[in-house]
């Protein structure tokens, strides 16, 4: 079974910027999995803020498109979500997951997330 493990998340103030990082275990199949990364803010939902195809293509939440990099190193088993001109309302748990690339659905199980706050 894949295990996710996230990191790079912290305490940022508004208009700065984190590189969030998903190391994937257990599995020798990473290159054949679309990932995503999702975020859930107190009171919500959990929802998707970028993902990223076998390919390498990505594609993103509204509220991400150009603040937010998704990009994947297969050699590390890793994918990363760079993020600039943060804002208060980006403060959220951020959780990576194997997705369906088309519908954006999270396909695997969940890791522990990784807290990003956002304020002065």
């Amino acid at each position: 079974q894949v295990q996710l493990v996230e990191s790079g998340g912290g305490l940022v103030q508004p208009g700065g910027s984190l590189r969030l990082s998903c190391a994937a275990s257990g599995t020798t199949f990473f290159s054949i999995y679309a990932m995503a990364w999702y975020r859930q803010a107190p009171g919500k939902q959990r929802e998707l803020v970028a993902a990223i195809s076998i390919g390498g293509t990505p594609k993103y939440a509204d509220s991400a498109k150009g603040r937010f990099t998704i990009s994947r190193d297969n050699a590390k088993n890793t994918v990363y979500l760079q993020m600039n001109s943060l804002k208060p309302e980006d403060t959220a748990v951020y959780y990576c997951n194997i997705a369906n690339y088309a519908t954006g659905s999270p396909v695997g199980s969940w890791g522990q997330g990784t807290q990003v706050t956002v304020s002065s």
